[in-house]
This record gives structure tokens, C-alpha cells and sequence, in this order.
């Protein structure tokens, strides 16, 4: 095989070499491509830092917060200590006043952080300590929110009325801590004691009058409005239907505020029921946040209105309770109470439902005579109307006999 036919058979469609050819101009191309790509690569390099520094800029240059008592405003000198601040905001928030009964808090994203020494920290030096920390970092990275606030939150550890010798205080520690002579304290079983440190020894005993306390009344003040009087009309229909039934059964109705449309309604559960128990199951319909579970009511049939010890057992939940009862007389029974977790009170149902005062006129009385002697003459009248009735009806066989012998 010659070199023209190896020439015919590899054709490489290149052009004859020319005598300008340089061997070394591919090489030095390829270097200047991979020289432009690394040039092209170092920019992007420095554009995504100056972002990435832009972003950490921006980030720093992000004002705190404070929020407090439902206030939020910009800390425009994040140099000032947490406790400069707090003077600051005293005029504002009195309960503020006193450091030694104030704790600082700084919430920054997901972080949350303490302020051990707030007379020395600074705001913003507080603030940087928790951008620049690797648990920061590593929170932005999982957090939805990319840009958080840094928010100041101050809170009133401690609260104490009182004189230079005396006060009020939330636990025994704190009447400990602070060394009065004299110390109102609330205790775990309900009560309240004072409590007098003496040279002689520490002397407690229960409060039966206190000027320093405010007074508290138990009972219950509603948000929402009274129980229609329609509405419970139905449920006492509907209780006294199932009174009727063998010998008498209760049932259960739940009253629902829904916050949307601004009104109570009547749910009837599913449930067992008998003479003296109901068992049921809570509707999913209402398990939604736009509804307010208000009352419980159930009914004892023929028997009293009361709370029994089942329904003490049952009845846990903070809510009304109502129960109704002598159902098979004129006037029902109808008690009402309230449960605060699990301890009951007695209250008026007036305070919670609607009753309507129907009423007559007086001209009605004046008008109708129940003298003993003219109660005897009723009696007469309606025994001579019962004759007469007896009699017609005595006619009435007769005649339809003789029209059934023609």
C-alpha cells in the first residue's frame, strides 16, 4: 500500500500545512482558555463572597429589638447594657424600676440566650456574640426564616409590695431572699400566711386581713353572651322527650360559641344513656379552633337537678355545667356551676342563660274572685255542666242505635 492510498483512506478534511504553522499555537490557546476560565471562576468567587459579605453586612447593620408588655420598638443604640435600657424603659414600664428584680432574655432566631451580667453586657456585643457562633450559623441554614430579628426581652422575675420592713412575695424563697421582718406569702394549700421573722423565731400564720391584698372574689364573669332563652327552650324539649321514654332517661347536649358567625349552638353527641348515666363521645365537627366548648348540660329526668359524685369525677375540664331535673313538673330544676380545673362552684344561671319574663297585667287579678263562696259555686256549675254532658252523650247512643235498627 503506497502513501496516496493511506491518504484517500484517512481523510481528516484538514488543510495542507501552511508555512506560518506553529506547533506550540494550540498549547498556548488552551492555556489562554483555561487562564479566561479561572479568571471567569475567580469572579464568580468574588461576586458570591462580596454577597455572601453584603448579606453578613446587612445582617450586622440589622437593628435589635425590644418587645415588652406587647410593645415593640428599634434599639437604636445597641451599645448601651441591657440595664441601660432598663432605665431607660422604667419610665414607660415602672415594673421595670428595679434591676435586681429583672432578667433579660435575648431570642435570636432559634438561639435564646441569657444576659448573666446586665449592668457590663452590652446589647450589641450580645447581639454579634450570637451571629458569628456556629449554633447561629448552623440554626439559619434549617431555619424557613433566612433574615431573623434580635429580639430584647426583658421580664420582672420577682414581684414584692410593700415597705422598707414588710412585702408581698410569690414563694418562700423570695420572702427568704429578701430578709423582711414582715412577708405575705401564698401557699400551696389555698391559704395565705404571714410570716414574721422575730429574734425570737420565725412566726406564721394564716392571713384573715390584709391591706396590702387585693380583694378576690370566686365566681365567674362571662366574655361571651347570655345563652339564648330559644336555645334552651329546645334543650328542655328536648330532655323532656326522653324523660317520657320507659322509665325515665337522661341525655346530654354541648354548647359551642362559634367564633366566626358570633353565636352558641346546641350539639347532641353521640351516647348511651340511661335512667342515671350518659356516656358520649365529643363530635369532631367541633374539635376546630373556631369553636368554644362553653357548657355541658345533661339532664336527671324526674329526679332533682344536682351534681352527683360521677359528675364530679367527669366534669375536670375548665367550662360551665348545667344540669336539669323534675322534668314530670311544672317547673323544672335547673343548677349551674363552674369548673376551674377540676374545683366546682355554684353560680346563678341567670349569669349565663337568657330567661324570658313573661308577665300579665294586674287588671287580669282584679278581675278573677277566688272567695270560698264562689269557689263553691264553680264547683257547682262544673258538676251541672258534667250532668248535662253525660246525658247527651247517653242521647247520642240512643239515636245512633235507632239508626242502625232502620
Amino acid at each position: 500500500m503506497n502513501h496516496t492510498e493511506n491518504k484517500e483512506l484517512f481523510d481528516l478534511g484538514s488543510s495542507p500545512i501552511s508555512e506560518d504553522f506553529d506547533p506550540f499555537a494550540m498549547e498556548n490557546e488552551l492555556e489562554d482558555n483555561i487562564q479566561e476560565v479561572t479568571a471567569s471562576e475567580q469572579s464568580k468567587t468574588k461576586t458570591n463572597t462580596a454577597k455572601t459579605e453584603k448579606a453578613e453586612q446587612n445582617f450586622e447593620e440589622k437593628l435589635p429589638v425590644f418587645v415588652y408588655a406587647g410593645a415593640t420598638e428599634n434599639i437604636n443604640d445597641s451599645s448601651m447594657t441591657f440595664d441601660e435600657l432598663r432605665i431607660e424603659k422604667s419610665c414607660d414600664f415602672p415594673e421595670l424600676d428595679d434591676g435586681k428584680k429583672v432578667s433579660w432574655t435575648v431570642e435570636y432566631g432559634k438561639i435564646s440566650k441569657t444576659v448573666t451580667n446586665p449592668k457590663e453586657t452590652c446589647i450589641g456585643s450580645m447581639k454579634s456574640s450570637i451571629e458569628n457562633s456556629k449554633e447561629f450559623i448552623d440554626s439559619l441554614k434549617k431555619a424557613k426564616d433566612k433574615n431573623p430579628i434580635c429580639k430584647v426581652k426583658p421580664r420582672v422575675t420577682a414581684q414584692s409590695k410593700g415597705t422598707a420592713y414588710k412585702g408581698i412575695f410569690a414563694t418562700l424563697e423570695e420572702a427568704e431572699a429578701a430578709g423582711k421582718v414582715i412577708s405575705i406569702v401564698p401557699s400551696r394549700d389555698g391559704k395565705v400566711y404571714e410570716i414574721r421573722n422575730t429574734e425570737m423565731g420565725k412566726f406564721i400564720t394564716p392571713v384573715t386581713d390584709c391591706n396590702m391584698l387585693s380583694e378576690v372574689q370566686a365566681g365567674f364573669t362571662p366574655a361571651l353572651p347570655l345563652i339564648p332563652a330559644k336555645l334552651l327552650m329546645q334543650v328542655f324539649t328536648f330532655f323532656y322527650h326522653f324523660a317520657q321514654c320507659g322509665n325515665g332517661k337522661e341525655a346530654l347536649v354541648n354548647i359551642y360559641w362559634d367564633k366566626q358567625n358570633q353565636r352558641f349552638i346546641a350539639d347532641v353527641p353521640e351516647q348511651l344513656v340511661s335512667k342515671v348515666s350518659v356516656d358520649s363521645k365529643m363530635s369532631e365537627k367541633f374539635a376546630d379552633d373556631r369553636y368554644i366548648h362553653y357548657m355541658d348540660i345533661h339532664s336527671h329526668n324526674t329526679m332533682a337537678a344536682f351534681f352527683s359524685p360521677i359528675d364530679d369525677h367527669d366534669e375536670k375540664a375548665t367550662r360551665l355545667y348545667t344540669v336539669i331535673g323534675k322534668l314530670n313538673k311544672g317547673k323544672p330544676e335547673i343548677k349551674t356551676r363552674i369548673s376551674n380545673g377540676g374545683k366546682f362552684m355554684d353560680i346563678d344561671p341567670k349569669q349565663v342563660f337568657e330567661f324570658l319574663d313573661i308577665s300579665f297585667l294586674d287588671d287580669w287579678i282584679n278581675n278573677v274572685d277566688i272567695s270560698p263562696r264562689n269557689k263553691r259555686n264553680i264547683r257547682k256549675v262544673f258538676s251541672h255542666m258534667a250532668k248535662m254532658e253525660a246525658k247527651a252523650e247517653k242521647l247520642e247512643r240512643r239515636n245512633k242505635k235507632k239508626a242502625g235498627a232502620i
